[in-house]
């Protein structure tokens, strides 16, 4: 049987079925787009409702329009806890869901309201933490999880850090935690880039493209990229390329005139289109204080780039193998310096490097395996009613 068709035959339980998604923010980001790219695949058979904690809904121009999506904004639900849950409870009874589904920490009020005589079947997803709890988890957070996800019927992780967390600190039945990787078209990702992605860039003769593609935000710790990458920048040809925009924008601007790289530091904003930039890059590097399983890493091996990287979440178990001692420490700027300048250093090795983290994307990595876990995850919440 063809990949299609194995999807519209598990398509067929989801038909006609509601799903109430709730998201802290449905901006454009790692989670609303993953899930974007899911229900595209799944199609028009679903009926969609799409709150949004924060009222940001940008991540709807990734839906296929065929989708039948409603775009609600957060409720008023005051500031005494208890009543917010009984309102929250009122509004997901009112929406009549055949399955609830909650992302992240901001979401877990919604587990809270359908936690005591379920209205419907509950599926939660956790993707990564902000930087209050990049070096550890926060006493309330860890309690509210254990008791808001203890009736979910799965808690869906996608990286096997995640997944030790939610059975040891927050105590989850471990048959009730699912581990499933993010995916990533490799096709899409493997194509040149285009030539207008960054208006007025243009690439050297010879020079290396150290790149990365981040929101600016602390957690991201572009900081400790800039001043890995001014280390090594006298002695190479070479620039550094930030793709991605926020609030951290003017402080790594600053930081990097202070450092007198401003004429090595590309800052290009927002790029809708990743695949259109990712060519450009000859190595890729991430310094984030804390991740899970990043998009942005598994897009870059899809486009056969080598990776310097800080050893956060499963990003050494991602990368493949020969690429892993290129994964290092985020205590010492010194050790993702070192692992630059090998990379900038050597074409032969970026080839190779390359190459094997290209293959393993196409080999566990692929997005037709996260549809599928994702199809049959639903009709299994589905049928437990």
């Amino acid at each position: 049987m063809s990949a299609g068709a194995q999807d519209t035959a598990l398509a067929g339980p989801l038909t006609g079925r509601h799903f109430l998604h709730v998201f802290p923010s449905f901006n454009s980001g790692g989670v609303p787009i993953r899930i974007a790219n899911v229900l595209n695949h799944i199609g028009p058979s679903l009926r969609h409702t799409v709150v949004a904690m924060d009222g940001g809904f940008a991540a709807r121009s990734h839906l296929n329009p065929s989708l039948d999506v409603t775009f609600q904004p957060m409720p008023d639900i005051g500031p005494n806890p208890v009543r917010a849950i009984m309102q929250l409870r009122a509004r997901l009874r009112a929406s009549a869901p055949s399955l609830l589904l909650t992302y992240n920490w901001g979401a877990v009020e919604w587990a809270l309201a359908n936690y005591f005589a379920p209205i419907c079947p509950h599926l939660h997803f956790e993707s990564g933490f902000g930087p209050e709890e990049a070096d550890g988890q926060l006493t309330r957070r860890v309690w509210t999880r254990r008791i808001a996800l203890r009736r979910t019927f799965r808690l869906v992780v996608p990286s096997h850090t995640l997944e030790n967390l939610a059975v040891r600190v927050w105590r989850i039945d471990p048959n009730k935690v699912l581990l499933i990787p993010n995916g990533v078209d490799c096709q899409r990702f493997s194509g040149p880039p285009a030539a207008d992605v960054i208006p007025g860039f243009a690439k050297r003769h010879e020079e290396v493209i150290v790149g990365t593609v981040a929101p600016l935000r602390a957690e991201k710790n572009l900081s400790r990229l800039i001043r890995a990458f001014g280390a090594v920048a006298p002695e190479c040809n070479a620039r550094l390329l930030i793709a991605g925009d926020g609030a951290e924008r003017a402080k790594l601007t600053a930081l990097t005139d202070s450092l007198g790289l401003t004429e090595r530091v590309i800052f290009a904003g927002h790029v809708e289109r990743v695949e259109d930039l990712l060519g450009w890059f000859d190595v890729f590097a991430m310094s984030s204080d804390t991740e899970q399983m990043p998009n942005s890493l598994i897009q870059a091996m899809a486009a056969g780039l080598p990776v310097a990287a800080t050893d956060v979440g499963d990003v050494r178990r991602i990368v493949s193998a020969p690429n892993a001692p290129f994964v290092v420490p985020k205590t010492d700027d010194n050790d993702l310096a070192v692992a630059l300048r090998r990379l900038i250093e050597n074409s032969e090795l970026r080839d190779t490097l390359g190459a094997t983290n290209r293959e393993r994307v196409r080999t566990v990595y692929d997005h037709h395996r996260m549809f599928r876990a994702y199809t049959d995850l639903y009709a299994a919440a589905l049928a437990s009613r």
